[in-house]
């Protein structure tokens, strides 16, 4: 291992000792130091960005997902997702879509990033497309309530009440709670 692989190992376990110990700042100010060292510092910009989102600087961790994603494309469908949630977080739902998208072609099978994308296409009012989506979702994640609830509230508002009626008796052997309320929300009953 060269000398400044070594300085970036250094670096990288003062951060994490900085987050043990609760000291974001101290710890981000270390990631800057990483990155000025080596500016396309993969782990770096990926921890830095978390820990901005964290902090409640969205754009700041915005831009350093954006550097991630766009210096190492294919290193993680992870890195495309967490870009995604953050942007759609932000409102800015087409470059959300395409940046989950990315996601799912490195893996197919990340059911977040299915969940994230059916949740930007009802707000883009693309609802046969989320349903595609969140069917994906649930048959990836077929025990958590809330890909079900969101496909049940598309399904009302494609004004398929039968379909939403089918969902909801399913959430009532798993989720009686969540069951309950979506029939006060949509008025249905099995």
């Amino acid at each position: 291992m060269s000398g400044f692989d070594l300085e970036q190992q250094f670096l990288r376990w003062r951060a994490i000792g900085w987050l043990l110990i609760g000291r974001r700042e101290a710890a981000r100010a270390t990631f800057d130091e990483m990155l000025r060292r080596r500016p396309g510092d993969a782990y770096a910009l990926a921890s830095r960005s978390h820990l901005l989102a964290e902090l409640g600087r969205r754009d700041e961790a915005i831009a350093d997902a954006q550097r991630l994603t766009a210096l190492h494309p294919a290193r993680s469908a992870a890195d495309w997702f967490n870009l995604a949630f953050l942007l759609e977080q932000a409102g800015r739902y087409d470059e959300a879509e395409a940046a989950f998208r990315r996601a799912l072609a490195l893996d197919a099978k990340l059911d977040r990033a299915w969940y994230g994308l059916g949740l930007v296409l009802i707000r883009q009012g693309r609802l046969d497309e989320a349903v595609d989506a969140l069917k994906r979702n649930t048959e990836l994640q077929p025990m958590s309530p809330y890909g079900w609830y969101h496909l049940a509230r598309v399904q009302v508002d494609r004004h398929e009440p039968e379909e939403a009626r089918r969902i909801i008796r399913r959430l009532k052997d798993f989720e009686p709670k969540v069951a309950a309320q979506l029939e006060r929300e949509t008025g249905l009953t099995p």
